[in-house]
């Protein structure tokens, strides 16, 4: 048994917590501490603010989770002003291995080792994901993350993918009027535009236009809110809109993934608005694939309810490569 730091780094908050991990698999997650990342100077200060509370030498290994590209060297976060050299971390952390994972791929690896209890049934047959197979996994936030988990009895693999700026494809007049306003702004239009958190201001004003209604701006927090409630409700049919292209995509992604084992939408907007998926017409959205109807109609989609998949899945990659 091995024990490690877990970090998820966003925009906004830096997540620690201690792990232990063993063959390949993550056995205990730790308590969970957030620090956030605009009252530390870097990632090596939060570190240690993390040492301090924690009261004692923190473990030799690290699984860090990032929100943005990890490929290079020195990494440069998505709205966090952090920088973090990948040839510096053992110095600057005191660690002797570690592994730097895109946040969306550790979202992968916990739908890879997450139990069947941290998974809630949105549609298709009410069954568990095949042992075997792809899985695909979908993610709307501040962007729309896309990865899938190749599966092979204990053994998977987990490739993140950028499938969040596929081009949107409208299906009907009201999508078509969204991706009308849409291209007036962007040369070319990809699904995260619509399929995000900030996508659901378009869909609004969309809908105001179309009914010829002056409507006061908001910030799309402010309208999820006002949708979900029902308050407004010309934001609870934005929010319904929201959810009928969220099938869509799914779908269309399923399909060119070959993710017929299993879909799985994950993040923080999608474990929100878990009732809103079950109420509206996400589930036909998702099987309305023409011929290939019956097949999508024969896949368990599910979301993840985990309360720290980014956490989770960091600790299970450094398994994964470590262990």
């Amino acid at each position: 048994m091995t024990a490690i730091v877990a970090v998820d780094i966003g925009g906004t908050h830096a997540r620690f917590a201690l792990a232990e991990v063993q063959d390949g698999r993550v056995l205990v997650l730790g308590e969970v501490m957030t620090l956030k990342t605009s009252e530390h100077a870097s990632f090596q200060t939060a570190w240690q603010e993390f040492e301090r509370i924690n009261g004692k030498v923190l473990p030799r290994a690290a699984a860090i989770a990032i929100a943005g590209p990890v490929d290079a060297d020195v990494i440069k976060l998505t709205n966090n002003p952090w920088i973090i050299r990948r040839s510096m971390v053992c110095e600057k952390l005191q660690v002797d291995s570690f592994v730097i994972v895109n946040d969306f791929g550790a979202v992968g690896h916990a739908v890879a080792q997450a139990g069947t209890g941290h998974f809630q049934h949105l549609t298709g047959p009410e069954q568990d994901f095949a042992a075997d197979g792809t899985l695909s996994i979908i993610g709307p936030g501040t962007g729309l993350g896309v990865a899938h988990v190749w599966r092979k009895g204990a053994a998977y693999h987990v490739q993140a993918t950028e499938g969040g700026h596929i081009d949107f494809a409208p299906l009907d007049a009201i999508e078509d009027a969204v991706l009308a306003r849409l291209r007036k702004r962007y040369r070319r239009v990809s699904v995260e535009r619509v399929v995000s958190g900030p996508g659901l201001i378009d869909l609004y004003e969309t809908l105001a236009a179309i009914e010829g209604r002056a409507v006061q701006q908001y910030d799309d927090k402010t309208l999820w809110q006002m949708g979900m409630s029902g308050e407004d409700s010309l934001a609870a049919a934005a929010v319904d809109r929201f959810c009928l292209s969220l099938g869509s995509v799914a779908g269309d992604i399923t399909l060119a993934q070959g993710g017929f084992a299993g879909v799985v939408i994950a993040g923080g907007l999608g474990l929100r608005i878990k009732d809103s998926l079950i109420r509206s017409g996400f589930a036909e959205r998702f099987r309305a694939k023409g011929r290939f109807e019956g097949l999508m109609a024969a896949i368990p989609v599910k979301l993840i309810t985990h309360p720290q998949p980014g956490l989770f899945g960091a600790a299970a990659a450094y398994a994964q490569q470590h262990i």
